[in-house]
């Protein structure tokens, strides 16, 4: 049992209340087998119509993974964030399956496997105080929980630009780049929430719901596509470069504190993805990728330098894109044997 998520049924509605607010809800593994737990016993139960999930607090719904966890695990070999992985992208699994409306509220941050847990899914709302967004790249990871797939099928070269400089989203872009359905005033929610116990989601929307904020990156698809289209990394930097414009020099140099390793990987695996046809492939794939991750240097040096020791001067291996081979990003793709996560 965890107290970390309140599960509850009001009215016809059952509910998933993430409950850590000082830490963000950031995930820990009894919170995820918590929720696989009852979704289960809810898909089967007829008195329940439809679930919905909320984040305690003021700040948002979910900052990603309890990463620190992750990093103390990762120095002593990785076995429990292998099983918190798998136990991870299986939920993410069964939320893009459930078979009744899974309405999910991205109010405020919700990043990582905060993402896993919404933004798959049937119903997503986002308020004018949502910041979402795959910000994997910034600890030595490649995005994950699915995240991978939502950025590959964005609009023209969107989610690789996201991906690449872990940029984050407001409700407009959420919106344009496929994570989010609908947006919901914030003063609105609960009127919202409570209105779902009652009606349809579809009629609690027709109620609540307003026209969205204008998608920023709408404006900028033009040096974007032009520039992402490239199929190694060092050339998208070059024509960031080239392009001349402030926001393309920005993206370059957000794009250059990355783990080279990380950069490398994370354009492979979107570029994969774009051929997958189900969510169950890119999963399997995201979990070849961060199980190889674990036995790499960067991501425990990644979350060191912006969560331990917050000096944000991580110490890449190896330092340079030049340095990371084809080799070394083939073996983050790596078949896991008997170890695969076996959802496709």
């Amino acid at each position: 049992m965890t107290t970390d998520v309140v599960l509850e049924r009001v009215g016809r509605l059952g509910r998933i209340t993430l409950d850590r607010p000082r830490a963000l809800n950031a995930l820990t593994h009894g919170m995820l087998l918590a929720i696989e737990r009852q979704l289960t016993d809810w898909a089967a139960d007829d008195a329940v119509a439809a679930v919905l999930l909320t984040g305690a607090g003021e700040r948002g719904l979910c900052a990603g993974a309890d990463i620190r966890a992750l990093h103390d695990d990762a120095k002593v070999g990785g076995a429990g964030a292998r099983r918190f992985f798998r136990d991870e992208y299986r939920l993410n699994h069964l939320i893009s399956r459930y078979p009744k409306p899974y309405v999910a509220v991205m109010d405020g941050i919700t990043m990582g496997g905060g993402v896993g847990l919404s933004a798959h899914g049937s119903v997503r709302v986002v308020t004018e105080r949502s910041t979402v967004a795959m910000p994997e790249t910034r600890i030595g990871l490649v995005p994950d929980v699915g995240g991978s797939m939502l950025l590959a099928h964005a609009p023209g070269e969107l989610g690789t630009h996201l991906a690449l400089t872990a940029a984050s989203m407001g409700p407009g872009d959420a919106l344009l780049c496929g994570f989010a359905d609908h947006f919901v005033p914030a003063a609105a929610l609960p009127g919202f929430n409570a209105a779902l116990a009652e009606l349809a989601p579809a009629e609690a929307l027709e109620r609540y719901a307003a026209e969205a904020p204008e998608a920023a990156l709408a404006g900028e698809r033009e040096w974007i596509d032009a520039c992402y289209a490239a199929d190694t990394v060092e050339e998208v930097l070059s024509r960031l470069d080239a392009a001349g414009t402030t926001p393309a020099k920005e993206a370059a140099e957000q794009i250059r504190a990355k783990s080279p390793t990380s950069l490398k990987v994370t354009l492979a695996a979107l570029r994969r993805a774009r051929a997958h046809r189900t969510l169950a492939e890119t999963l399997d794939q995201e979990f070849r990728i961060s199980c190889a991750a674990l036995d790499a240097p960067d991501l425990v040096e990644g979350i060191r330098a912006q969560v331990v020791d917050k000096d944000r001067d991580p110490h890449w291996s190896p330092a340079t894109l030049a340095g990371v081979t084809e080799h070394q990003v083939a073996r983050f793709f790596a078949g896991l044997g008997d170890q695969e996560l076996g959802l496709a």
